[in-house]
């Protein structure tokens, strides 16, 4: 299905433009700030056959989507006219708690550009890996440079906060910038240094220029933007509209401007310093036991979103200390998943399971877990918990030998960044090694020995789609050639341009032609495999033996009957043969339902050809000639 279709489809569903206030998106998930979550159709969500999962958590509703969120995003932006953040100021507001208000803002600040902070940590590492190595000398332009596109971004972080907290604030981007700009000024620094007192027409400003002053540094700036939100609102209350494309931005800043220097500033110093101060005791008190606990419940965290607590702290401990001990015992979690993954692949018998947990054992290697927890360890259950069980070995590892990272990662690339960059600060990078590697064992060798029940995920998928991506086409033949696709109903022909759904007859779906059924069966079109079957029985689609992939869909907005009338034959992964019975469906019950019979019978990968004829007819039988691809 292509990712346009996929971004209206989770439009609809999600209750329409109408309902959301905001989204955003992390590496995997379509994050939805909605107005009102009962309005979106979560269960048909579920089902849907490019939808992993839906994850309702600290006030927001979060649809799964795999490594291609972005470009659905992009799709989904597009169609529904809103920008990267749609404003939610105007809407009626939920009271969520402390804990999930804190877990929306603190997501909606750090999602955004957490992909480029995790990119230049992986860059840094591979440098410091290259200096330890001896294939670059720290002394070189080729060092210097690359190591400037690597550090850059943390140094000049508060700049990308303060343009996310302004989006979250509704504050102006902007301005924002400018604020967090004049905090990392490199003439205040100088200032700092050089002048015998600090002040602010006699008010003393306490500034650290021995510890770079505000660079990396995250609570100061996301403050002032909080409070410069409400400050410009109240500046654009009283000033003259054609004063405000420069008066705003005058009189927030003089405002602004001092009152961070002086208060804001040194305040959120202090309160990262103290919340720094108790992540370190409870550290030092006890390094396996939260090496244990992180590990263990490291991923259930992510589930709920509530890693939002932790990551920040992280990014604040690179911007302080140079170093964080969290992502180490967080990163165990992490590859103990693919290590119970990769398990599965090597027992599993149904060849279905075993290429989903293949693919789901590499992507959470490089720290993308959603689709191997939603599709693999978490339906299986045994599985789940025995890579919790690694997670806790290997983070209690790291947690005893206090290993360090010292750029930002959150998958196998930690291992470079775990290479010491700071004189006289042990990292211990060996015993690094050994606890991801303790971790991928563990959880690998207890997911052989606990096992896990095919039959009861098969049934599971079978009736909520758990986010199993299709099986991958047979690769298409390119030699010349033709091959006829049988008619899998009996009725009357309907041009596919004449179909009302545009997704149909505009042909984004594919060509192909539709039937008005008078017999209430689906059979199959041709030999091949069932890739997609909705739990609602309303749609069906095959890929053939010569890679041909078609898709049956039985009626319109038919997806709404929740199944009643429908009967289901077969089930994904079953082989079929031209006229296998797939589906019955009761055509009165559509009807009455005030739903359209008319089925879509559509080639998905149309592209894959140089041609789709269809056939000249006014109706058909089951098994005449409706199609011919044109190879």
């Amino acid at each position: 299905m292509s990712n346009q279709q996929i971004a209206a489809d989770v439009l609809k569903l999600v209750g329409g433009k109408e309902n959301i206030n905001s989204v955003i998106h992390c590496a995997t998930r379509l994050r939805f700030k909605l107005k009102d979550e009962s309005a979106a159709k979560t269960e048909e969500l579920k089902n849907h056959p490019d939808v992993i999962q839906v994850v309702q958590s600290g006030g927001q509703y979060m649809v799964v989507i795999g490594s291609h969120v972005n470009e659905v995003y992009k799709e989904l932006t597009s169609l529904a006219g809103l920008g990267a953040a749609t404003s939610d100021e105007d809407s009626p507001k939920e009271k969520q708690g402390i804990v999930n208000t804190f877990i929306d803002v603190i997501s909606g600040i750090f999602t955004p550009f957490l992909g480029v902070l995790a990119g230049t940590g992986v860059m840094k590492g591979l440098l410091n890996l290259a200096v330890f190595l001896g294939w670059i000398s720290t002394d070189s332009g080729a060092y210097q440079i690359l190591y400037a596109a690597a550090d850059a971004f943390l140094h000049f972080l508060p700049i990308a906060l303060a343009i996310t907290a302004a989006r979250k604030f509704k504050a102006n981007e902007f301005l924002a910038a400018a604020l967090a700009m004049a905090m990392l000024y490199p003439g205040i620094l100088t200032f700092a240094a050089t002048a015998d007192s600090f002040d602010f027409f006699g008010i003393p400003v306490i500034f650290s220029a021995d510890i770079g002053g505000y660079a990396s540094t995250v609570i100061p700036i996301i403050l002032a933007v909080f409070i410069q939100s409400k400050v410009e609102r109240f500046v654009r209350s009283f000033v003259p509209r054609y004063l405000s494309i420069f008066a705003v931005t005058l009189l927030t800043l003089l405002v602004m401007a001092p009152l961070t220097f002086i208060v804001i500033g040194p305040l959120g110093l202090v309160i990262g310093s103290v919340l720094g101060g108790v992540i370190e005791g409870v550290y030092n008190f006890s390094p396996i036991v939260g090496g244990i606990l992180i590990g263990a419940f490291w991923q259930i965290l992510v589930i709920f979103g509530m890693h939002w607590g932790v990551v920040p702290l992280a990014i604040m401990n690179l911007g302080t200390n140079g170093f964080d001990t969290l992502l180490p015992l967080a990163v165990a979690g992490v590859i103990a998943q693919s290590g119970a993954s990769f398990a599965v692949a090597l027992k599993a018998k149904d060849t279905k399971l075993k290429g989903l947990a293949s693919s789901g054992a590499v992507t959470a290697i490089f720290g993308i877990t959603e689709p191997t927890v939603y599709g693999v360890t978490l339906p299986l259950k045994k599985p789940f918990y025995a890579a919790c069980i690694g997670g806790a070995v290997g983070g209690a590892i790291a947690g005893f030998f206090a290993v360090k990272s010292f750029a930002f990662s959150a998958s196998i690339f930690i291992i470079p960044n775990m290479i010491s960059t700071i004189e006289g600060v042990e990292s211990n990078f060996v015993a690094g090694i050994i606890a991801l590697v303790a971790a991928f064992v563990v959880a690998f060798v207890l997911t052989l020995v606990l096992g896990f029940d095919e039959k009861k995920q098969d049934e599971a998928l079978e009736e909520n789609e758990n986010g199993t991506a299709p099986v991958a086409p047979t690769p298409v033949q390119t030699e010349d050639g033709k091959e006829v696709i049988a008619s899998p109903l009996t009725g009357a022909i309907v041009a596919l341009e004449d179909v009302q759904d545009a997704v149909f007859s505009s042909g984004a779906m594919g060509e192909g032609i539709a039937v008005e059924p008078t017999v209430g069966e689906l059979r199959a079109p041709g030999n091949g495999e069932i890739t997609t079957i909705f739990p609602t029985g309303h749609a069906v689609g095959i890929t053939t033996e010569d890679g041909v992939e078609i898709l049956m869909h039985i009626g319109m907005d038919t997806v709404e009957m929740n199944g009643e009338g429908f009967t289901k034959h077969v089930k994904q992964g079953d082989k079929i043969k031209t006229g296998d019975l797939l589906v019955t469906f009761d055509i009165e019950a559509i009807k009455a339902a005030g739903k359209l019979t008319v089925t879509p019978i559509v080639v998905t990968n149309t592209a894959n050809f140089k041609e789709v004829e269809v056939s000249n007819v006014e109706k058909v039988a089951f098994g005449a000639e409706i199609l011919t691809i044109v190879k």
